[in-house]
């Protein structure tokens, strides 16, 4: 892709997700995600009606009386963007890969906190951390984050959300909310999501946006096909006019999908499915009032 190629597709995407932004998400955003954040403030002695829970036990023990742990909210929120590269994202049976649909959903996401004047951040991730662009303000920021989401091309083709985790434990020193986009098509699928996102969801706000496709899910009737691995390599010849084949297909990745989705939930996390095969902002949208109602 030229530069002026992906400049048009940078606009190309500013202007198709404006509409989005201003008229429908900007206010759904604002209302799930502002004054969620606290950040500390100081220790003061303990006083009576204070809760419990905020005793600071360290300085408690150091002084020999009772001290509580202050906070303030933040106004002003950290969004941090992890996004799955990974080969599995050039899959798509639809009008959009699921890579295409990813920066979609993230682009949104990123003009939206832009325009509330939050901070926004980049990780792109495959199985090791391909860039990271620190939480910056500003639209020219965004711009500049969207357009690496359009034109980056990742050294590695498999996926580690761990890898992603642990990188954003180091960097994210302040409370953020963190948006995980990926299809979460990752070995021991439920058992590696838990264990990953429970690194971060004590200090950040995580939210996981899983990336599917339809074919994902249910195979086609389409006789003998050879299907491949887009991460290993890996071929395997599926019989797709068996019913019993595919079946068993569908039973499968049903229950790795919901296992998943339960491990999100065990993890402290919320879980948004978008597919490519129906509009994405609905379903963010949908997320945003459940986490409203929650409030």
């Amino acid at each position: 892709m030229t530069p002026a190629e992906l400049a048009k597709q940078v606009r190309l995407l500013e202007i198709t997700t404006r509409h989005s932004v201003t008229e429908v998400f900007a206010g759904e955003y604002s209302s799930a995600f502002k004054g969620r954040g606290i950040e500390f403030s100081e220790v003061r002695e303990y006083q009576p009606g204070d809760d419990v829970r905020t005793i600071d036990w360290n300085v408690t023990a150091r002084t020999g009386r009772p001290f509580v742990k202050r906070y303030t909210e933040e106004r002003e929120l950290t969004v941090l963007l992890a996004v799955d590269l990974s080969a599995s994202g050039d899959f798509s049976t639809q009008r959009l890969a699921k890579r295409e649909l990813a920066v979609r959903a993230s682009a949104v996401l990123a003009f939206a906190a832009s325009r509330q004047g939050d901070r926004v951040g980049l990780v792109l991730f495959t199985d090791e951390i391909e860039l990271y662009c620190p939480p910056k303000k500003g639209l020219r920021h965004t711009l500049r984050l969207i357009r690496d989401m359009l034109a980056f091309e990742p050294r590695r083709r498999a996926t580690s959300i761990r890898v992603a985790c642990e990188h954003i434990a180091r960097v994210a020193k302040r409370r953020a909310v963190v948006f995980m986009v990926s299809d979460f098509l990752i070995p021991s699928a439920a058992s590696t999501a838990y264990d990953a996102l429970s690194a971060i969801t004590p200090r950040h706000d995580v939210i996981a946006v899983r990336i599917e496709d339809p074919r994902d899910l249910e195979l086609p009737r389409a006789g003998i096909v050879d299907a491949q691995d887009p991460e290993t390599g890996r071929t395997r010849t599926i019989d797709t006019s068996s019913a019993a084949v595919r079946a068993a297909y569908a039973r499968l990745a049903h229950e790795r999908r919901s296992g998943v989705a339960d491990a999100i939930r065990r993890a402290g996390a919320d879980e948004v499915a978008l597919s490519t095969d129906r509009e994405y902002v609905h379903d963010l949208v949908e997320l945003f009032h459940a986490r409203e109602r929650r409030r």
